[in-house]
C-alpha cells in the first residue's frame, strides 16, 4: 500500500510540473548578426512602435487598464516575436507569435493589475524578437491611487 501512495505521488508530481507555453523555441529564430554587431546579408527584419512607453495617468487601487502598442516591421524580412518577459506578475502582454511580413504592422496588448499596488508604478516588459537588437523595451507606468484619496 505504502509503494503505491509512493507511486501515485510521484505520478502526480511529474504531472503537474508539466507547464505549456505560448513561446516560439529561440531555434526557430534566425538572428542574421553576429556578437560584433554586423548584420549578415540583406534580409533583416525591424520593429518600430509608434510609442514605447505609456503612462495610464491616475488609476484607482485593485482597477484593470490596458494599452495597445502597435509596431510596423520596417526591414526586409518577416518579423517574428518570440517572448514577451515581464518584470512584474501585475503585467500580462498578448500578442500574436505569428511572422509579420515587411511592411505590416502588428499589436501588443499590455493589461496592468493594479492590485495590492499603490503610489508610482513602472513596469516594463522585454521585446524578444528576431531583429537587430533583438530585445526592445516596453514601459507601462501608473499612479495607484487609493479610493479615499483619488
Amino acid at each position: 500500500m505504502k509503494r503505491f501512495i509512493l507511486s501515485l505521488i510521484v505520478i502526480l508530481g511529474l504531472v503537474s510540473c508539466e507547464t505549456k507555453s505560448d513561446n516560439l523555441s529561440t531555434s526557430l529564430v534566425n538572428n542574421p548578426s553576429s556578437a560584433d554587431g554586423v548584420k549578415k546579408g540583406d534580409n533583416v527584419p525591424a520593429i518600430k512602435f509608434e510609442n514605447t512607453e505609456y503612462d495610464f495617468g491616475k488609476v484607482l487601487q485593485g482597477e484593470q487598464v490596458s494599452h495597445t502598442f502597435k509596431f510596423k516591421n520596417v526591414g526586409n524580412a518577416p518579423l517574428i516575436i518570440t517572448s514577451i518577459e515581464k518584470t512584474c506578475g501585475c503585467t500580462t502582454p498578448d500578442f500574436s507569435n505569428k511572422p509579420i511580413k515587411p511592411g505590416e504592422s502588428g499589436k501588443i496588448t499590455v493589461t496592468y493589475d493594479s492590485k495590492g499596488h499603490k503610489g508610482f508604478q513602472n513596469k516594463r516588459l522585454i521585446v524578444k524578437a528576431n531583429t537587430n537588437p533583438s530585445e526592445t523595451i516596453l514601459r507601462i507606468k501608473a499612479q495607484v491611487e487609493n479610493i479615499n484619496t483619488f
